[in-house]
């Protein structure tokens, strides 16, 4: 039985016909000279393939004097009121490429089932780090606890090696994720919402936010107006404060240095993966 916790994965690809690295015909393109053998039409062919008129005759124009030798032929007026059709050589191009897109499906389709369940976690691994974000800081965990609260929920959110990471959400928004402990989700804080700290987690004044870190200064990067400072906290998870150039002077870090990182647990946004 298969386990439909688990994702599922399929390879996707576009087939492209290339010279020496550059691409020269793709599928659209293909689709465009089907089209227009089909429909004997470049209107309709363009509105099959989703390109207007004249992208539709720019492309036909291109593939003629690319070709050397009509690939497309077109009839004006006349009885039948013109037309537009594919030469000899047109519609063995098309063949060609229809030959290759189906080895090319087969091929796909191969490399997937040679993947199967047994790949779903490394597949999560890529999807993971494909994610794009504009914060600074994302972390995939999972869901350890769901305080309810008044107005909002604490979700606190295990990073792994003791991490943890508290967002406040409200109920709304922990509902429509469905979260529950167990729930994988992707944590993410801006990096401007960091406020930053010398020395150990002790020595830290009385800050009742529950997501304080403590690391080593891995590096510090300076800005016209801000710097950037990245807090290692283990061998593979970091963390990164963005701090005006005259707030980071007084900490006087350097790189080796231990610091405290600390932010709000309203800063945290959750996120499905």
């Amino acid at each position: 039985m298969t386990d439909s916790s688990r994702p599922t994965f399929d390879l996707a690809g576009e087939l492209w016909l290339t010279d020496g690295g550059a691409a020269r015909f793709s599928r659209q393109r293909v689709a465009l000279l089907a089209a227009i053998d089909e429909t004997g039409s470049i209107t309709a062919a363009a509105k099959q393939v989703g390109l207007s008129y004249k992208a539709a005759w720019e492309a036909v124009d291109a593939l003629n004097n690319l070709a050397g030798a009509p690939l497309v032929e077109r009839a004006i007026g006349g009885r039948g009121g013109g037309g537009t059709a594919l030469t000899d050589a047109g519609k063995r191009l098309v063949r060609v490429f229809d030959t290759l897109a189906r080895e090319h499906g087969q091929f796909l389709a191969r490399a997937s089932a040679a993947f199967g369940e047994a790949a779903a976690d490394d597949w999560r691994l890529v999807r993971r780090i494909g994610l794009r974000t504009s914060a600074r800081n994302a972390w995939y965990g999972t869901v350890a606890a769901i305080r309810p609260g008044a107005v909002n929920d604490e979700v606190a959110v295990s990073l792994g090696e003791g991490r943890m990471v508290t967002a406040g959400i409200t109920h709304d928004s922990a509902a429509r994720l469905g979260l529950e402990p167990g729930s994988e989700v992707c944590a993410l804080v801006k990096a401007s919402a960091v406020m930053l700290f010398a020395g150990e987690l002790a020595s830290l004044p009385g800050i009742a936010s529950p997501n304080r870190f403590a690391g080593t200064v891995a590096r510090i990067d300076d800005g016209a107006v801000n710097c950037v400072v990245t807090l290692a906290l283990s061998s593979h998870q970091s963390l990164t404060a963005m701090v005006s150039r005259s707030g980071v002077a007084p900490l006087g870090l350097a790189t080796g240095d231990h610091a405290c990182a600390v932010f709000n647990p309203a800063s945290v946004i959750l996120a499905l993966p």
